[in-house]
């Protein structure tokens, strides 16, 4: 159950031939977002178990997820971005539905992040579906 933006990524990496082309798809998307404000940069934000710092602003609007964030990291920005289009757009049932690891794993993800890389993406998951839960 992907929504219709990360359909189209898993499209886009279907034509990018290499790993590394990926990969700077991925920055790049990440520098495509807008910046996250300053005063929502703050401890409650913060998702812990990554290895850079990283704040993700989760609101439903509509009964549907919308989040936002940041990170000091390029490569983790854009690894927002990916879950952005992942997630937003759905309800909280829909978002606990969605399996993340299967998901990603359609990108190739999953064999080329560091393990730190990957335990950080595990974390910003779980803040998702934390706070599509607490919405539920």
């Amino acid at each position: 159950m992907a929504t219709p933006a990360f359909e189209e990524l898993v499209e886009d990496f279907e034509f990018l031939e290499d790993w590394e082309d990926r990969y700077r798809h991925v920055i790049d998307l990440g520098k495509a977002m807008d910046p996250l404000a300053e005063p929502l940069r703050v401890p409650a934000t913060k998702v812990d178990g990554c290895a850079s710092q990283v704040w993700l602003h989760a609101q439903f609007d509509g009964g549907k997820l919308h989040f936002d964030g940041a990170s000091d990291a390029m490569i983790v920005s854009g690894l927002i971005a990916v879950l952005r289009k992942l997630y937003n757009g759905l309800t909280p049932a829909e978002v606990g539905a969605v399996d993340a690891k299967a998901e990603l794993a359609r990108l190739g993800l999953n064999d080329h992040l560091s393990a730190q890389r990957s335990n950080g993406l595990r974390a910003m998951i779980e803040r998702v579906r934390e706070t599509a839960a607490q919405e539920a």
